[in-house]
């Protein structure tokens, strides 16, 4: 697995030992099963995580009591090969409500045999967050940014 981080985005791949389909299904139907929990903004009332897998939907966490928050919108959902959503999350880790400053983050999967799925991952456009988003861009490009050590876990775990 690697990182690279460049002026305004940050990418990093995996290779895991299953099929596209099934890494495409870990990704999206499965994300409370891999994402980090400690990555919530919902916190200590965290519950569970959902993706809804249309373009228009999008990624939220729900609380224990119900509550939601909506943090991400589908931009592009083409099974089993691409996924893009937005980041709508400010520098300050709070929901960001002005869509000029939410940045995007597009996750593809190619088959590299029958059993084996390459996932690359950028988040991009970091700089429209403004002021400060290179802590932005520091903070998702390091070891416990996008890690997808999770993700390849959870696959080829399930798989």
């Amino acid at each position: 697995m690697s990182v690279q981080v460049t002026d305004t985005a940050v990418r990093t791949a995996v290779t895991v030992n299953v099929p596209v389909e099934r890494a495409f299904a870990v990704f999206t139907e499965e994300i409370d099963t891999w994402w980090d929990p400690g990555h919530h903004l919902l916190a200590d009332n965290f519950d569970h995580m959902v993706l809804e897998r249309r373009v228009g939907g999008n990624i939220y966490d729900v609380g224990k009591d119900g509550a939601e928050c909506r943090w991400a919108r589908v931009l592009a959902f083409e099974p089993p090969h691409r996924l893009v959503f937005s980041w709508d999350i400010s520098t300050t880790w709070q929901l960001e409500t002005d869509r000029d400053k939410t940045s995007e983050v597009e996750v593809t999967f190619t088959p590299e045999g029958p059993d084996q799925t390459r996932v690359e991952l950028e988040h991009r456009h970091i700089d429209r967050h403004g002021e400060n988003w290179e802590s932005m861009r520091d903070a998702v490009g390091s070891e416990n940014g996008w890690n997808l050590a999770g993700f390849a876990a959870a696959a080829e775990r399930r798989g």
